[in-house]
């Protein structure tokens, strides 16, 4: 027996033809592809990217990663990354001069894959939230300036999320169809979200929380519309109907269990190094919870820094979303449309109430919000067409998607280094390019190549490492030391005492950057480059 309070979307007849939609889907899909795909090199990498890259270099080259509390996050990222190098080191590849194919572009790509893949996930959900809703929430996902900008990082958030969304697409496959494989597909997905980062923490949760509450609303609804003994009756039948659609109670067990299996089997696996760090890397990746509450401290804003981001960034998409979650309460026709609502906000809250906030998390949020905003442009569509007025909907549309686009555009090709927006976080700036452009032209003119000698004295050089991973003579040292290299680099900071060490031997190359010649590196640090003066500028 139905809930005939709940909309039926897949019976509600169609709201465009099957050519169109597919068109359509295609043409969000490539355009999310396009945005995320061009000039990735473009920005110079972050901080963390250039951390993350170091591990993905041993990994690659030496075949070695071994998972470490310490660095927190989990191993997906780099496994996955490793596939491009791995297949060019197979077939004894070189892109660009860098061996095994280990640029800029490839790592991102990783990211970038799953970032389209989250895009393509929202589609799946088209009979839960309407064809409408789904393109929507697709289109919405595919030109969010924060969603685009993030995607082209490498770091974890791109990978985490896609992981987040799969369990949820991948549990309503189940419900719908019955077929096991959706569960075990959750599973996994669940395993990889496990392994990907350890805030899963906070996301498992909010998900449960949010299941659960859906469930106890639509309950509650019920009795207040209509008498207790029917409700009670009806959600007897209801439970009953879906316990032996889904083959009863010893199936539903059975594949419960294998599905656990399969969990515990992926994390360990990816945990523990494909089992050669069996069992340190899976008893290192529950330490690592207690070691993330203790960072708490760390990158501290106030609770509603992030509502902040989101508002100067995705505004068109927190309003939305808002509308679309009173609607889902009040309207009580749709259990998915509830529960995206209570999700998205939820995950908001929960991570605002934590002092730790860095923009990169906003993700977590962008994609549900998305997804509810998608129900309300539905829900929009399907009362206009009710008075024939179907077609008002493209004048909002035109001004979102411009809107964003804008956005879209200033945020990723144009400002993408000026702390002054939300999401450019300690980022690095694009003057760092142009002095690593200087040294290889300095090396190359010397024809020492990758051989020059290189030594980093500034206590603060990431992400210089992923930078410099093919030239063989670099030292990081962190302070001054006694060296003979042709190139020293060095910070403001350190001004005067690299004049007094050095100054008899070395020059500061002047840049022309800017009347102080120096390089910046993220904003309050500045890079000073000097060169042997034997060797050819």
């Amino acid at each position: 027996m139905k809930n005939t309070r709940e909309i039926d979307l897949t019976s509600s007849g169609a709201e465009i033809s099957e050519r169109a939609w597919q068109l359509s889907a295609l043409a969000i899909l490539l355009v999310g592809a396009f945005l995320r795909l061009v000039k990735l090199s473009l920005v110079p990498l972050h901080h963390d990217e250039g951390v993350n890259g170091n591990f993905l270099v041993t990994l690659v080259r030496e075949g070695k990663y071994y998972y470490d509390p310490q660095n927190y996050h989990g191993p997906t990222l780099y496994y996955f990354s490793a596939i491009i190098p791995w297949i060019v080191r197979f077939f004894g590849g070189k892109a660009a001069g860098d061996t095994y194919g280990l640029t800029t572009f490839n790592i991102r790509l990783v990211t970038v894959l799953f970032g389209v893949a989250t895009i393509w996930l929202a589609l799946l959900l088209r009979r839960r939230i309407g064809e409408i809703g789904a393109l929507s929430a697709a289109a919405l996902i595919a030109i969010s300036p924060g969603a685009v900008y993030l995607s082209r990082y490498f770091i974890h958030e791109s990978l985490f999320v896609f992981f987040t969304l799969g369990i949820v697409v991948a549990a309503l496959k189940y419900y719908d169809t019955g077929r096991s494989v959706y569960l075990i597909l959750a599973s996994i997905s669940t395993a990889l979200m496990v392994a990907t980062k350890e805030t899963w923490i906070m996301n498992g949760p909010v998900l449960l929380i949010a299941l659960v509450t859906t469930s106890i609303y639509f309950r509650l609804r019920d009795k207040i519309d209509r008498k207790r003994a029917v409700d009670e009756l009806s959600f007897r039948e209801r439970l009953q109907t879906t316990i032996d659609r889904l083959g009863g109670p010893i199936q539903i067990t059975t594949v419960a269990l294998v599905a656990f299996a399969v969990f515990i089997l992926v994390a360990v696996f990816f945990y523990s190094s494909f089992f050669t760090n069996y069992p340190k890397g899976v008893a290192d990746a529950l330490k690592t919870l207690n070691l993330w509450r203790q960072r708490t401290h760390e990158h501290e804003h106030p609770w509603y820094q992030y509502v902040y981001w989101l508002v100067l960034e995705e505004g068109v998409v927190m309003v939305l979303a808002g509308i679309g979650a009173l609607i889902a309460v009040w309207r009580a026709d749709n259990r998915l449309a509830l529960f995206l609502s209570l999700w998205s906000f939820g995950l908001l809250a929960a991570y605002s109430l934590v002092g730790y906030k860095t923009p990169w998390i906003s993700l977590n949020f962008i994609v549900p919000l998305a997804l509810t905003s998608g129900y309300t442009l539905d829900v929009a569509f399907r009362k206009l067409r009710e008075f024939q007025q179907a077609r008002l909907l493209l004048i909002p549309a035109v001004l979102i998607v411009g809107f964003c686009g804008y956005q879209l555009y200033q945020l990723n090709f144009v400002h993408y280094d000026d702390d002054q927006l939300p999401y450019v976080y300690a980022h690095t700036k694009r003057q760092m390019l142009t002095m690593l452009d200087e040294i290889d032209r300095i090396a190359q003119k010397n024809g020492t190549g990758t051989d020059t000698g290189i030594a980093i004295v500034s206590p603060d050089y990431w992400p210089a490492p992923w930078y410099f991973r093919d030239y063989k003579k670099v030292g990081y040292y962190g302070s001054l030391v006694p060296t003979n290299e042709p190139i020293i680099i060095g910070s403001m900071a350190q001004e005067d005492q690299l004049k007094a060490n050095y100054g008899d031997r070395y020059d500061r190359l002047n840049s022309g950057l800017d009347e102080n010649g120096d390089y910046p590196l993220r904003p309050g640090v500045d890079l000073l480059l000097y060169v042997r003066r034997d060797v050819k500028r």
